[in-house]
């Protein structure tokens, strides 16, 4: 099916328009916002969250990478992809992120690494993202130093 190999791409251009709005700090939060279904789950040990993409998204995506941004955040990139399809309209993809910093408080420099599921759809012939699991990133964070 020719759709994983566009889940794979897809995943890739996700993972590239996040670490341009690190290294830029110009985010196109239009562009990860239309990656998203309209209603969205997502998982982490602080909870679980269901929203609905509204106007607001992309304003919230672009928040989000300016604070990783701020934090120190260079480089926030897919190291690993892994796709496995769950049916003929649905995948899941496995993503391996490096997230390298400068601590700003003393210029220290170190990478953490970790592992997200995304389930991807296909329902509307165009990938979507509507649910995510992520470990504890605040945690891993806060570990670092870093928030």
């Amino acid at each position: 099916m020719t759709y994983r190999i566009s889940t794979n791409q897809f995943m890739r251009r996700y993972g590239e328009l996040i670490n341009e709005g690190v290294r830029s700090g110009a985010t196109d939060g239009e562009a990860l916002a239309k990656m998203f279904a309209e209603y969205f789950v997502g998982s982490s040990p602080s909870g679980i969250i269901g929203a609905q993409a509204g106007p607001d998204l992309a304003k919230i995506l672009t928040g989000g990478i300016a604070n990783y941004k701020r934090m120190g955040c260079t480089r926030f990139v897919i190291e690993t992809l892994g796709i496995d399809a769950i049916n003929d309209l649905h995948d899941l993809a496995r993503v391996g992120w490096k997230f390298d910093y400068r601590r700003p408080a003393d210029a220290k420099e170190g990478t953490i690494r970790f592992e997200n599921v995304y389930f991807v759809s296909h329902a509307d012939a165009r990938p979507k993202i509507f649910a995510w699991v992520t470990p504890d990133e605040q945690a891993a964070l806060t570990a670092h130093g870093l928030s």
